[in-house]
């Protein structure tokens, strides 16, 4: 993907912000302890933050937490639904905290969108000493029958590069940290996996695939065909075609310390 398509993936989300918060699924709190298990301290930044999916899991665990979102419409939707949180216009590339301000740096389904070569300056300006950086991001368990077969017949758009487990280790092995002169005051990054899974109806899946950003780009004709087809295959599996289930899903994190 080059830049250009990078950022309009990236900036497709706010029209599909209420969807978003609706059917994106949350992060496993084990998988969200691990990450600030090396933290120094109690705040923690989620960059990234969207409608606030793991603003809202740090702050059932009972963190100090502060969102800082770019996209007009999904920190409306955050604001709206975690009123008490401290939401902030801004982007990994232009944070607007002071330095040494936090103690941890997480995103949840969002790290492969920032521009590293700026954003990690940025964001090894704004962590004390010590402090952590991780992404999660929530994957299917193709390890799982079925779920490998949606995953064929959702295709990329649906079920891109980081949506399970091993393409997700490979995916995410040092390509979102931090680069150049940034990189040297980051430690070495550590990865794992936390099941993590969603109960489901066919429909409530179909919608989830529907708001993930090859989908959102997609002309409409072609996007309803490939939603059209997961329907037919969800509909067609005994797992799946009556009533709740779960989704088989791990949160992945990647994890990596500021010097």
């Amino acid at each position: 993907m080059n830049n250009d398509q990078r950022l309009l993936h990236a900036s497709s989300f706010g029209a599909a912000a209420a969807a978003y918060a609706e059917h994106r699924p949350d992060y496993a709190q084990d998988a969200v302890r691990w990450a600030l298990d090396p933290a120094p301290g109690p705040r923690v930044l989620d960059l990234g933050a969207g409608t606030g999916k793991l603003t809202a899991t740090l702050i059932a665990m009972g963190v100090e937490v502060i969102a800082v979102e770019p996209d007009p419409a999904m920190l409306t939707e955050l604001r709206r639904s975690l009123p008490a949180v401290r939401a902030l216009p801004g982007s990994a590339e232009a944070i607007p905290l002071p330095d040494a301000s936090v103690d941890a740096v997480l995103s949840g389904n969002a790290m492969h969108w920032f521009d590293m070569a700026v954003a990690g300056p940025e964001i090894a300006r704004v962590l004390a000493p010590g402090g952590v950086l991780a992404g999660l991001w929530n994957v299917m368990d193709d390890q799982v029958e079925w779920v490998a077969g949606l995953a064929r017949v959702s295709g990329s758009a649906a079920v891109g590069p980081r949506d399970t487990p091993a393409s997700w280790r490979a995916e995410t092995a040092g390509v979102h940290l931090p680069k150049n002169g940034a990189a040297a005051r980051f430690g070495s990054p550590e990865q794992a996996l936390f099941p993590h899974g969603q109960r489901r109806t066919a429909d409530s899946l179909v919608a989830t695939l529907g708001t993930r950003a090859g989908m959102l780009v997609m002309p409409e004709p072609e996007r309803e065909a490939a939603l059209g087809r997961i329907r037919e295959f969800l509909a067609g599996r005994p797992e799946t075609a009556h009533g709740e289930f779960t989704l088989p899903m791990m949160t992945g994190v990647l994890r990596v310390r500021r010097l």
